[in-house]
């Protein structure tokens, strides 16, 4: 029998009304629409209709610690909780992936694990946990703390904190209800199994109410490139978000995180990477060019030059100016370390200036800005993935719905005239979207092998 060929997987990252930092301004775009419930249904059932894997929601939990001069130019890129939508969402759509973020420093892992097991079961197995470690201060402060938790603290504490949430989702076998009404048995207490964990950060003891999820896990998803990131999600991840400029830079990243997931005994096929991506596309160059450069006009110097302050853990960048060289003397604060690299390196290796930098990053935060026509865009992605740099894309659209529409209706119908992606789900949860293994329960082989009225 022969083997099917290899597909990429594609998200769609819904954030605001767009990635573009200018989105909301773009004469066609509503700018309330991030908060009208109709208008993100419509916008997941677009994306279901083109097939892609999950729809995405990134999130921070706190109010930008901005002064309210900037804040006022910029919409709100997180108005609503990300678990709450992506239930809302689960209601109008029937096969996609449903990708939420939430922070392993600010939420207690009970709180975690419940609330993903009831989206797993809300949706029939398509849930899929982005897991953070917040890097704000504002974050913190909404929290009753100073500052933010050292990036090393974080991780360390996230790896406990993975520990706990697959505990508590193991409460159950997943046949453990019999429901038995002759004998009067509900469950079978030999298939319950409290946790007791007691750890450095966490001392946790009970249970969850529901039964196993669908999936038994939600997709563990990661976003974090740094040494401390990447040694997490090596341990933990599934799916794992990129933000990379160049094929190279891509591929070696791939490489890396791929060559440690032997030490956690896992194999590479375990985990998809993700590399971002924005894509401008039109019938011709011309217009996919025409639309870049319309958002480009939009951006106001003032958030370019914040939005590079807030990825560099809100250094002042005001003593600088904003058409000389970027500077090479910030420091590496405790904040999102990746991006601070990246940024750092993007600006190094083509000389950029402050303005010419945020102008570079501000389609897309960091990720890789593409414009062209669906042919062109095709050739690329497949490039990537073909090359060892990419299992697939999370497509971050410069405006919603706007953005999503073209890729939708232009690109995937070429990735899929080359047989790059697939014309029909072929199954029912994010993990066979995925191509990864349902985790079975760590306890029942060993159940299955004690007396049949053994205690939990």
């Amino acid at each position: 029998m022969s083997t099917p060929a290899r597909q990429l997987h594609l998200g769609a990252f819904f954030f605001g009304v767009g990635h573009h930092l200018a989105a909301w301004r773009h004469p066609d775009v509503d700018a309330a629409s991030a908060t009208s419930i109709e208008s993100l249904r419509a916008w997941a059932r677009i994306a279901e209709a083109a097939k892609f894997d999950a729809i995405f929601f990134a999130d921070n939990v706190g109010l930008s610690g901005s002064p309210a001069g900037l804040l006022t130019k910029n919409a709100l890129p997180y108005p609503f909780d990300p678990l709450l939508l992506q239930s809302a969402l689960a209601g109008v759509t029937e096969r996609i992936g449903l990708v939420a973020t939430v922070s392993t420093t600010y939420l207690p892992p009970y709180h975690l694990a419940r609330k993903f097991a009831t989206l797993d079961h809300l949706s029939g197995g398509r849930s899929g946990w982005n897991l953070v470690t917040s890097g704000s201060d504002f974050e913190a402060q909404a929290f009753g703390l100073p500052h933010q938790l050292d990036h090393a603290h974080r991780y360390e504490k996230a790896h406990e904190y993975v520990k706990v949430v697959k505990g508590l989702w193991d409460t159950w076998e997943d046949d453990a209800f019999v429901q038995d009404k002759e004998t009067n048995q509900f469950f079978d207490p030999a298939r319950l199994h409290r946790i007791t964990h007691a750890g450095k950060h966490f001392q946790v003891r009970g249970g969850l109410q529901a039964p196993r999820a669908p999936q038994g896990y939600p997709v563990f998803v990661q976003a974090g490139s740094s040494d401390d990131g990447q040694d997490l999600a090596a341990a933990t991840a599934e799916l794992v978000f990129i933000a990379q400029q160049t094929v190279e830079d891509a591929r070696a990243f791939y490489q890396s995180l791929k060559g440690r997931l032997a030490n956690w005994g896992r194999t590479p096929d375990q985990l998809k990477i993700l590399p971002g991506i924005s894509p401008f596309v039109g019938r011709s160059h011309a217009e996919a060019q025409e639309k870049f450069e319309q958002l480009q006009s939009l951006i106001d110097p003032v958030l370019g030059v914040g939005l590079l302050s807030a990825f560099l853990g809100n250094v002042d960048l005001s003593k600088y100016p904003i058409d000389g060289p970027f500077p090479r003397d910030l420091p590496v604060t405790e904040g999102w370390q990746s991006r601070q690299d990246l940024f750092n390196k993007l600006a190094e290796r083509e000389n950029l200036s402050i303005r010419q930098l945020y102008e570079r990053v501000a389609g897309a935060r960091g990720h890789w800005t593409l414009v062209g026509t669906p042919e062109t865009i095709a050739d690329q992605l497949e490039h990537w993935f073909t090359t060892g740099a990419a299992d697939g894309f999370n497509v971050l659209s410069p405006t919603l719905p706007h953005g999503l529409k073209d890729f939708a209706e232009l690109v995937i119908p070429e990735l899929q005239r080359r047989g790059l992606f697939r014309t029909e789900y072929t199954g029912h949860t994010l993990r066979e979207h995925l191509g990864l293994p349902r985790p079975a329960h760590p306890l029942a082989a060993a159940t299955r092998a004690a007396p049949s009225l053994a205690t939990a």
